[in-house]
């Protein structure tokens, strides 16, 4: 089986850590990649070709997972093919719509946790995706309905809490360091939120910081597809990313 990975970021360099098979063989291609990401590819045991053209041209199934902001013309250079295409991106439903008119045999998917854990959740959608089963293997698959666009919804209702407590705990921390009170800081707060408060908080924070623009195309995925709801931490939260 032929996995073809459209982008190599933090997704696609653990999902080739953690799908580990003889039968498997990932293809990708350095092709407009960044430094960074030609130092990913080159660290991963896949098979690189000079265009992702030549690099889907086997593929079984084609995974998308880049950024935001490229996902629909991904799907429009490289969707069109008989293999399932699986959008991992962070995306709105309706973005997932217009995707799901571009290409066939389409799969809603949405990540739930650390994709670098030993167990990361890959949430599935759409009529296709139990076609995706066999992965439950190398990683905990759960599959919500055939319907395309449950899978993103879930991802986008839990970002609307997880980035917009991130940008709050930032400036928590912030705050803190300012009175030179950011270790008695993390013990009050530990009290009520558990013995791995700090380490838990310190790496969000980094993470946070590290990928701030992609955060920010997330949340304004969540303001465009939540439209006239009273988002309002979401839109305070998108106007402190922007500022990082």
């Amino acid at each position: 089986m032929n996995i073809a990975l459209i982008g190599f970021g933090k997704v696609s360099y653990n999902l080739v850590k953690l799908i580990k098979s003889p039968d498997i063989n990932f293809t990708t291609s350095t092709e407009d990649r960044s430094k960074n990401t030609v130092d990913l590819i080159n660290k991963s045991d896949v098979s690189v070709y000079d265009s992702f053209s030549q690099a889907i041209e086997d593929a079984d199934i084609i995974i998308s997972a880049n950024s935001p902001s490229q996902a629909i013309e991904t799907a429009e250079k490289y969707g069109n093919s008989d293999a399932i295409y699986l959008d991992l991106n962070n995306i709105s439903p309706k973005t997932v719509t217009e995707i799901n008119n571009l290409v066939g045999n389409f799969v809603d998917g949405a990540i739930i946790g650390k994709i670098a854990s030993h167990h990361p959740i890959l949430y599935l959608s759409g009529s296709h995706a139990k076609e995706l089963l066999f992965l439950n293997e190398f990683l905990d698959v759960k599959i919500i309905s055939d319907r395309v666009g449950d899978a993103s919804t879930l991802k986008l209702l839990r970002s609307t809490y997880t980035k917009s407590l991130s940008v709050l705990l930032i400036e928590s921390y912030d705050l803190a360091k300012s009175f030179n009170l950011e270790d008695e800081f993390f013990d009050a707060v530990s009290l009520t939120e558990g013995d791995d408060f700090k380490q838990k908080s310190l790496s969000r924070i980094n993470n946070t910081l590290k990928s701030s623009k992609r955060k920010s195309e997330e949340l304004e995925e969540i303001l465009q597809y939540f439209d006239g709801n009273e988002l309002k931490m979401v839109k305070t939260a998108l106007d402190k990313l922007k500022q990082f």
